[in-house]
């Protein structure tokens, strides 16, 4: 590997009440300018929905195998039906701008992202300006990881100065490129180049561990008065928003105010900004002296597009897609604006080698693909932020040293045969050979890595498993027979949960499960992998077929794809007929299935409006009464935030059904159904319990949570609705699956899996798609990601394979 230097689903209707004042998605053209123009990202249709109360009761509900729910027809007259006519409720009114989840902008491209590629729902506030705390929570956390990676990093590879002026190893990385570009040496001399020799971490001592007491998740960093001061001065005389003025100073820092001014198009880095907000914005500082070739402009440009693409869970472009981009916006010369960007340091360049990525559908799914050679020709060129490229080469690095870890002094032969299944001894067995295994199956299949945890305890070692979830905590748990095994990653990595860490940071841990590994992106990835000392095991567990991460990358569908470790493929199969039927989808084919139990329902709709009202019907009556499931255990998953039959739609009619109230904390009342975001991509499922000075109070599965009033527009949403993504590894004992008629373009393949397969005992799924959804399983794979991870693995591989010979 070598790396060259730098250089919808639709909107919410109209009358919901925060859709009229939220902004458009940033970079989609719609979004208003700086002058607080009319935001225009509400959905063009709205007004009343029908009144489909009696018409609702005639739609028989269909089960997959002929039959509905028994109480499913007529029961609909019992419901009012304005619940499903009226979208401005006090309810649904209490999250304007906080609304969109990082979690849809991947996975599959139509859930959450418009036909450019923005995210589907506004990130602006009521007054064009975005969900600052949301955002500087994520920049906080973002900046913390990056100091603490690239730290790691100076120490192995010596200082690099910012700036234009490169020094160390940036500097001959800048050399090297230039020299590609003169015609003084091809590409392929530097692809040749050694990899790096992974540093090693010795393994913790026996001695007691250090004890840490639990972080608090990390705070936005807080910037002074007279920096917001000033900074909100330049975005006033700008005619950008004032709003906008805290997440700046925060984001620049204290120079912010001084930043801007020499280089208005630094707005695009904050949060929900787009390329026409900041072209009016720098005109309107620097009058005629800017234009669209402007090397400022066509720098930050160039790092707006990476950080739009990372939304979408690519860690890195081709340089043609980035040029064709820049094209988009106006730069009249894309291929200079490019040598420009990696000349300034804004973005990093790599040829990593083979054009070996494989087909995209084989590493969504799993699946083997083929593999090259190291003789191939070398690979594209990419472009790609040095986040995401310190954390894929550290993940790369930490993965090559875990690979040929394990202590082997211990005897695992009997856990092995007294393994539960022929899969889980499989994994036993391959978990006593090597340091580094992947595990894929489906939702029965967690039982093997609870029993592999079990027996390592068993023989004394330092087991763990963590999920992505506190379900998914919970759960595990209750396999293994042991509370204190099973903990969310989460929790692990900040010290709030697990056993510690020595004194050099690594944890205390001889065994290491993670559960729902699709859910892992690559910074995550990196911290874990640095955490983890010599001699441990790391096993990789999770289903290949749901949604990719909320993050960039896609390291475990990377890790199989490259064949970087054994892989054990689970032979246990869900049992019942949702069982069936989502192993069906995982091969692309929409199969019926009987459903003696009405364990699989089919309810067909008309419209959205008659979509809500079959879903609360569902919600409130018809699965509690027919099936003795409460509405407290049933959860609804639609495709998106935004439109008739969303989240934010479903949400409001559910709350008026099941806990009306007049949302007297900030939009929420005692009772509530709430999902807790505390950081991008992670969601606790909660219940309201009360509000005082401190913040808002929650339950999260028997954890008290309290949310301080400033973030609790920015991280907490009514959840008797989710969306597939949020919902990832959870599950429900009743699931109601929403798939009104706009929502056919935001499906896909995992999507389908993913919330179909969230119901333990019951699944209905509310279907007005048509033959969209048939289609979506057997032709719709998963959103291709671009990403270094799998060929930077491949070549720690080759250069393990074939050693340079030793020095005469």
């Amino acid at each position: 590997m070598t790396a060259l230097p730098r250089g919808e689903s639709p909107g919410p209707p109209a009358t919901e009440p925060a859709a009229a004042a939220e902004a458009a998605p940033a970079g989609n053209g719609d979004a208003p300018s700086p002058s607080g123009a009319e935001a225009a990202g509400a959905e063009a249709e709205g007004g009343a929905r029908p009144d489909t109360g009696d018409e609702a009761a005639g739609a028989d509900g269909a089960a997959v195998g002929g039959e509905g729910l028994s109480d499913a027809q007529g029961s609909a007259g019992d419901d009012a039906p304005d619940e499903a006519r009226d979208e401005s409720g006090a309810g649904g009114a209490a999250l304007s701008a906080a609304d969109d989840d990082p979690g849809e902008a991947q996975g599959d491209p139509g859930v959450a992202e418009a036909a450019d590629g923005s995210p589907a729902d506004g990130q602006a506030g009521a007054e064009g300006a975005p969900a600052v705390s949301e955002a500087e929570a994520e920049i906080a956390a973002q900046r913390e990881l990056r100091e603490r990676i690239e730290k790691r990093k100076a120490e192995k590879d010596g200082p690099v100065e910012a700036g234009g002026k490169l020094s160390g190893t940036a500097a001959d990385l800048l050399a090297a490129v230039r020299a590609v570009e003169s015609g003084q040496k091809p590409a392929t001399a530097f692809y040749d180049s050694p990899a790096p020799t992974p540093a090693r971490r010795t393994a913790p001592a026996t001695a007691p561990v250090r004890e840490r007491a639990p972080e608090p998740a990390p705070a936005p960093r807080a910037a002074s008065p007279e920096s917001v001061a000033a900074v909100t001065a330049v975005l006033s005389a700008g005619g950008a928003p004032a709003a906008l003025g805290r997440s700046a100073a925060a984001l620049l820092g204290d120079r912010a105010a001084e930043i801007l001014r020499e280089d208005p198009w630094q707005l695009l880095a904050l949060p929900g900004v787009g390329p026409e907000q900041a072209d009016g914005f720098a005109r309107a500082l620097l009058g005629a002296a800017c234009g669209p070739d402007d090397e400022r402009r066509t720098a930050a440009l160039t790092g707006w597009v990476l950080e739009r693409a990372a939304l979408r869970g690519h860690t890195a472009l081709d340089a043609d897609r980035v040029r064709e981009a820049l094209a988009d916006r106006g730069v009249s010369d894309p291929a200079a604006a490019v040598q420009h960007a990696v000349a300034e340091g804004v973005v990093l360049v790599f040829q990593d080698g083979p054009d070996d990525q494989g087909d995209a559908e084989h590493a969504g799914d799993g699946e083997d693909a083929e593999r090259t050679d190291g003789a191939g020709a070398p690979g594209p060129v990419l472009l790609g932020l040095d986040r995401y490229a310190l954390a894929e080469e550290s993940l790369a690095d930490g993965l090559a040293r875990l690979v040929n870890g394990g202590d082997g002094e211990a005897d695992w032969s009997e856990a092995a045969a007294a393994a539960p299944s022929p899969s889980a001894a499989e994994l036993i067995r391959a978990a006593a050979a090597h340091g580094l295994v992947a595990h894929t199956g489906g939702e029965a299949a967690r039982a093997e890595p609870a029993a592999l945890i079990a027996a390592a305890r068993g023989l004394g070692l330092r087991a763990l498993g963590a999920a992505h979830s506190v379900d998914g905590r919970l759960r595990l748990a209750r396999d293994v027979g042991a509370p204190e095994a099973a903990v969310t990653l989460a929790g692990l990595l900040s010290g709030a949960e697990g056993p510690g860490r020595d004194e050099e940071g690594a944890l205390a841990l001889d065994l290491l499960v993670v559960l729902d590994a699709p859910q892992l992106d690559v910074e995550t990835g990196a911290m874990l992998v640095e955490s983890l000392a010599d001699g441990v095991r790391l096993v990789l567990s999770g289903d290949p077929g749901v949604l990719g991460s909320a993050g960039a990358g896609q390291v475990f569908a990377d890790v199989l794809a490259a064949r970087a470790c054994p892989r054990v493929a689970s032979r246990t199969p869900d049992a019942g007929p949702i069982g069936e039927l989502v192993s069906g989808i995982g091969a692309g084919e929409l199969n019926q299935v009987a459903a003696p139990g009405k364990e699989v329902v089919i309810v067909p709709v008309r419209d959205a409006g008659e979509a809500v009202h079959r879903t609360v019907q569902l919600v409130a009556d018809s699965v509690p009464r027919a099936l003795g499931v409460p509405s407290g255990d049933t959860q609804v998953i639609t495709v998106g935030h935004g439109g008739a039959a969303g989240t934010r739609a479903l949400n409001e009619a559910l709350k008026q059904r099941l806990n009306p109230g007049p949302g007297r904390f900030g939009g929420f009342d005692p009772g509530d159904r709430v999902a807790h975001v505390p950081a991008p991509g992670r969601t606790v499922p909660g219940v309201v319990v009360s509000a005082d000075a401190e913040g808002l109070r929650l339950d999260c599965a028997g954890t008290p949570v309290v949310v301080p009033q400033d973030r609790v527009a920015a991280s907490v949403r009514h959840a008797w609705a989710l969306s597939a993504h949020q919902a990832a590894g959870m599950r429900w004992p009743a699931a109601v699956v929403v798939l009104p008629g706009d929502a056919a373009r935001g499906l896909s393949r995992p999507w389908v899996y993913t919330a179909f397969g969230r119901g333990e005992r019951h699944l209905s799924v509310v279907h007005g798609v048509d033959q969209a959804l048939p289609r979506a399983v057997a032709e719709v794979p998963a959103q291709e990601r671009t990403t270094r991870l799998r060929a930077l693995l491949e070549a720690s591989q080759r250069s393990q394979e074939s050693p340079e010979p030793p020095e005469q």
